[in-house]
């Protein structure tokens, strides 16, 4: 069975076109040995238990061994924006093979990286049209907080070594990433992290802002934050400010109307570097290309990853400002102005992926059509208001987060009961905490966005 076998026809976005179209290539049932694999960010023992095995996806849906038919609702993993298996993606990443598996990127490249960074800078908010390619997110978090803190040094500024974070920010998991994040999860194993590290204050306010539809109303003074760590450090020790536009890992906190651009501000004022993580936001979720369009505040670096290649090969980037690429510019030009990468950056399979993915976007509108149905997602989130043990809901563009009341003693155990529930009904969902998360891909239709709200009502009954 060839590749091309299992790429979905252009209209499998739609309800009637995902009537299961790879019936046919779904096998029995079959043993498959699970003990090696130490999976991530995973109850191993409760999933070997149970295991929940994909074997094929196809538009809004992934297919089990045993057959059933899966509505994917938060694109695989927040990533998966375009739907699944699309042929422009399919056939670019076979052609790439094909004529060529891999090139080094190290003082050498080939034509794909140059034409997916000219593609992504023609995407990003004016003035951020230098692209730097790596592998996840979790690269991209480290590439750009590497290039805030040698930025100032060749500027003359090497006193600029600090660098802050948010708390209940997610940005990765590698050293810098969970040193700048803010989850308690994430940090608790691994001991004193990176050094010079510190964090505002998190948006979250459920006493003023329970229940907004889209951005919050109150809160634009909780960016004030930083400046009582520039007082308590001095600006002259502050590199660079990174958080997510919207939080997503830790439960979908949406910013506070006001709150970015006055961080842009206080940034500005001291001359402190702003880096949005889009890792999640980025490609359409929030009805814009990038989130930082969406709230109208355009930061120094953007970070990004999952939507660029449609999560099918693993990439990522980070697009920095003109005048932070030209401050390394100097000395003589056969010497490295940046000693950073990766073996992978820019892999061929990934830039073909990366391109077939932006060509599907812009064929199909997709970049910005969360903004479309962004008003009917609110409404179908939103109408779980008043269900059993629900106490807060949170949404902006094609993502949402249903909050729940925690089990006394057993935190996260109602919404991850959910998650099974909803799993058992043929409709996938993520949980952080007791937090229930839908990031649908950007293919979904109305109908489909019934089903899964109204699968999730169902679950929530159930367990209350």
């Amino acid at each position: 069975m060839s590749t091309t076998d299992l790429a979905a026809p252009e209209d499998t976005a739609t309800p009637a076109a995902a009537a299961n179209p790879l019936a046919a290539f779904v096998q029995a049932p079959r043993e498959v040995p699970l003990d090696a694999y130490w999976m991530p960010f995973t109850a191993n023992r409760q999933f070997k238990k149970n295991p929940r095995l994909f074997v094929k996806s196809a538009g809004m849906h992934y297919w089990t061994d045993d057959g059933r038919q899966i509505l994917d609702g938060v694109a695989g993993l927040w990533c998966v924006n375009a739907g699944h298996n699309r042929p422009k993606i399919v056939k670019a990443i076979q052609d790439q093979a094909a004529e060529m598996d891999y090139a080094p990127p190290f003082q050498m490249a080939h034509p794909k990286a140059f034409e997916l960074a000219d593609k992504v800078a023609k995407l990003t908010p004016a003035g951020l049209n230098k692209v730097f390619f790596t592998n996840s997110g979790s690269e991209s978090v480290e590439t750009a907080l590497k290039m805030a803190l040698a930025y100032h040094k060749v500027r003359g500024e090497g006193t600029r070594t600090r660098l802050i974070g948010r708390e209940r920010g997610y940005h990765g998991v590698n050293f810098g990433g969970i040193s700048v994040g803010g989850m308690v999860g994430n940090r608790k194993q691994f001991g004193a992290m990176v050094h010079g590290v510190d964090h505002i204050g998190h948006t979250h306010d459920p006493k003023r802002n329970a229940f907004s539809v889209g951005q919050p109303e109150h809160g634009a003074e909780l960016a004030d934050d930083l400046e009582r760590l520039v007082g308590l450090h001095d600006a002259s020790t502050i590199a660079a400010v990174i958080v997510e536009p919207v939080a997503g890992s830790t439960g979908v906190l949406v910013p506070p109307k006001g709150y970015l651009n006055r961080l842009r501000e206080i940034c500005d004022k001291h001359g402190i570097l702003l880096i949005f993580d889009e890792v999640i936001t980025g490609f359409g979720r929030t009805g814009n290309p990038f989130a930082s369009q969406t709230f109208g505040v355009t930061p120094d670096m953007i970070v990004m990853a999952k939507g660029l290649s449609n999560g099918c090969v693993p990439m990522g980037a980070v697009a920095v400002k003109q005048s932070i690429h030209d401050a390394f510019m100097n000395g003589p030009e056969h010497l490295i102005e940046f000693f950073h990468g990766y073996t992978y950056s820019s892999h061929p399979l990934a830039c073909a992926a990366a391109l077939g993915t932006l060509a599907t976007y812009e064929d199909e509108g997709l970049l910005t059509r969360a903004a479309d149905l962004q008003d009917y997602f609110a409404q179908a989130v939103h109408s779980l208001r008043g269900e059993p043990n629900v106490i807060d809901i949170r949404n902006i563009g094609l993502v949402g987060g249903i909050e729940l009341s925690s089990i006394p003693g057993s935190p996260a155990k109602r919404a991850f009961d959910i998650f099974l529930d909803c799993y058992e009904r043929g409709v996938l969902i993520r949980t952080t905490g007791d937090t229930l998360a839908l990031s649908p891909p950007l293919i979904i239709e109305r109908g489909q966005i019934d089903q899964l709200v109204d699968t999730v009502r169902g679950s929530i009954r159930r367990h209350a």
